[in-house]
């Protein structure tokens, strides 16, 4: 969340880097700031009004004592006029700090001075192609009949239990998933993350934290007699595990990774792009989340890439990388980085994994601090990436290695699955 005392000081360099964004932010900033000097006055006024109706009831018994009743009836009936007055401003204040508050959290945060302006995902830059762009054979079949011929994923019996969007993976298609998830954990592990086993539903507080509301509601599930969401992401719990807490400058970096079942609704979603794994309802994923030192978190976010792009080597895909422009990074993040694999079957590039910096946006949501060398309180940076979501990584594998003789499994697949070949 972008703070009042940056506004404040800052509001140019603000509505500057909102401009990244495709986003004329004037007339946002401007109603922040002016909501914010009304609620200064009045604090200002009231504690002027509460300093004189104290003196007034102060001054009542000194006057009964000295047998001045006139005067003291007469600092009564001023004070319970004070006394009103302020109940009325107070509940104005109230009413002004809830505005406040609406005009700040939504205003998103700035992208970094490095990030593209754009409003789409047209404006992106690629950064790099890497890998062998896979010759797979004559009618070579995307992936959703495969996994239909090779009895790996069940499409339509997940329509039957629930609806689109929720498959249903059967045998060795099961085992691969797991492969996945454990090889994503292993490497996670070796890089020094620490696995956590996170809630798959968060409440509301979880979700402002993070900044999934009150942007995103419209892409959460939502328990209503419980007032919970399902997980989009394991960001949204991992993260919070900081929240309200006040490290010290060397506990950083602190890294977490974890594995979780994500859920989106994806309201609105339809069309080919749409089709077999290539968005979901429900998916799994790894996460991995870092809470740095403001200092560090550039820096930081170049190597979260590059580990992500590790995996992608690792299982042999081809993918390129972009820098989101402003215009198609996510509500919360200051600098994006999107990896992307290679459907050889369909001939289109696949999301698979977002890195993100979000600076102090999510921390100054969560309350997270830390003391520095001098034991002035800050607040530090937050970065999270997928690493990988699943369903788009398995989407490229099946269709990448396939071969008239079935589906090769990746090499570094092959000690979690126990076969290196689907026949």
């Amino acid at each position: 969340m972008i703070t009042l005392p940056r506004l404040r000081n800052n509001s140019e360099e603000v509505i500057a880097r909102l401009a990244i964004r495709g986003l004329d932010a004037s007339s946002m900033v401007n109603e922040v700031l002016t909501l914010d000097e009304k609620v200064r006055t009045l604090k200002t006024e009231l504690e002027a009004l509460k300093a004189e109706s104290n003196a007034n009831a102060a001054s009542i018994g000194r006057l009964m004592k000295e047998g001045n009743v006139e005067e003291a009836n007469k600092a009564k009936e001023a004070s319970a006029q004070s006394k009103g007055i302020i109940k009325n401003l107070e509940s104005e204040l109230t009413t002004l700090e809830s505005q406040l508050k609406e005009a700040l959290v939504v205003l998103p945060n700035t992208p970094d001075f490095s990030v593209p302006t754009g409003k789409n995902s047209d404006d992106n830059k690629i950064e790099g192609v890497y890998g062998t762009m896979p010759e797979i054979p004559e009618n070579s079949l995307p992936h959703w009949d495969l996994a239909k011929k090779y009895d790996l994923i069940d499409f339509d019996l997940g329509v039957k239990i629930t609806g689109a969007g929720f498959p249903v993976y059967k045998g060795k298609g099961a085992i691969i998933q797991r492969a996945l998830i454990q090889f994503f954990l292993n490497e996670a592990g070796k890089m020094g993350y620490t696995e956590i086993q996170p809630p798959l539903m968060v409440n509301s507080d979880s979700a402002f934290g993070t900044g999934q509301l009150p942007d995103k509601e419209g892409q959460m599930y939502y328990v209503g007699e419980d007032d919970l969401y399902l997980i989009p992401t394991a960001e949204v719990p991992v993260t919070n595990i900081f929240r309200g807490v006040l490290y010290k400058s060397d506990q950083f970096p602190i890294k977490y990774c974890g594995y979780t079942p994500c859920f989106r609704r994806e309201a609105g979603s339809y069309g080919a792009h749409v089709r077999g794994l290539n968005r979901l309802h429900q998916f799994d994923k790894v996460e991995i989340v870092q809470l740095v030192h403001p200092d560090k978190s550039y820096e930081t976010l170049t190597e979260m890439s590059e580990y992500v792009q590790s995996l992608l080597k690792k299982l042999g895909l081809h993918y390129r990388v972009l820098l989101l422009c402003g215009g198609d990074m996510g509500f919360t993040s200051a600098k994006t980085y999107d990896m992307e694999v290679w459907s050889p079957a369909q001939k289109m590039w696949l999301e698979c994994s977002s890195v993100s910096n979000f600076e102090t946006y999510q921390t100054h949501r969560l309350e997270c601090r830390f003391k520095d060398e001098n034991g002035k309180s800050q607040f530090p940076h937050s970065l999270n990436g997928s690493a990988l979501a699943l369903p788009r990584i398995l989407a490229s594998i099946l269709e990448t290695y396939q071969t008239p003789e079935g589906i090769v499994v990746p090499e570094v697949l092959r000690p979690y699955t126990g076969f290196d070949i689907i026949k």
